[in-house]
């Protein structure tokens, strides 16, 4: 099997194992033997316990920013893209693999490198949201990336609620809430008409 794809097979193995498990109760024997190799083998592409969990989280990471910047990019009308936004959020905790718990209930966060990961992820997809937010309504860098750090952490700690909560509030409703309160919020910042897109996009959605 290519090196690459032996990697992505180890990591779906540990992916499993640190989710069912938590990084502390996981050891390196049940992942090898979830991934169907020697322990080794594993060691080949991960010299440790820490370093396959980086990697796993890494990835998660690179997933969620992926879907912020698709949600973004999916269309021009601002208040089509803060729905876009949110569920994208809502998507990945709701997703079957568990992925958003290493971003979002890692037993680990108490690591210096686990915490940088997850400053950056956060950092990234509030660098995103806040171009957006510049272009449209002039604000300053500053005050825009505010703005944006503002919308992050609503969508990922009404997202974490919401996965805890789960049989009380359904997805859609979910999503058309915390969508509209974003909304409310973000439209309340008047709209320039100096941007770079024109005619009926420029207008709020």
């Amino acid at each position: 099997m290519p090196r690459d794809q032996r990697r992505a097979q180890l990591l779906d193995a540990a992916s499993d194992v640190f989710t069912s498990k938590g990084y502390h109760a996981a050891a390196m024997d049940d992942i090898a033997d979830s991934a169907g190799v020697s322990k080794p083998v594993l060691y080949q592409h991960f010299p440790s316990k820490l370093d396959l969990y980086l990697a796993v989280l890494d990835r998660s990471c690179d997933k969620l920013v992926e879907v912020v910047e698709e949600a973004l990019d999916s269309t021009d009308k601002n208040a089509d893209r803060v729905v876009a936004t949110m569920d994208a959020f809502y998507d990945f905790v709701s997703h079957s693999s568990g992925e958003f718990r290493f971003v979002f209930e890692s037993d680990l966060t108490g690591d210096g490198e686990v915490q940088k990961r997850l400053w950056r992820v956060n950092n990234e997809i509030a660098d995103a949201i806040a171009e957006v937010i510049a272009e449209d309504t002039a604000l300053p860098p500053d005050q825009a990336k505010l703005l944006a750090i503002s919308l992050v952490g609503s969508a990922q700690v009404s997202a974490r609620y919401w996965v805890s909560a789960k049989e009380a509030v359904s997805l859609g409703e979910a999503k058309q809430l915390v969508s509209n309160l974003a909304w409310r919020g973000i439209s309340g910042f008047p709209r320039t008409d100096t941007g770079h897109r024109s005619d009926a996009e420029h207008h709020h959605g």
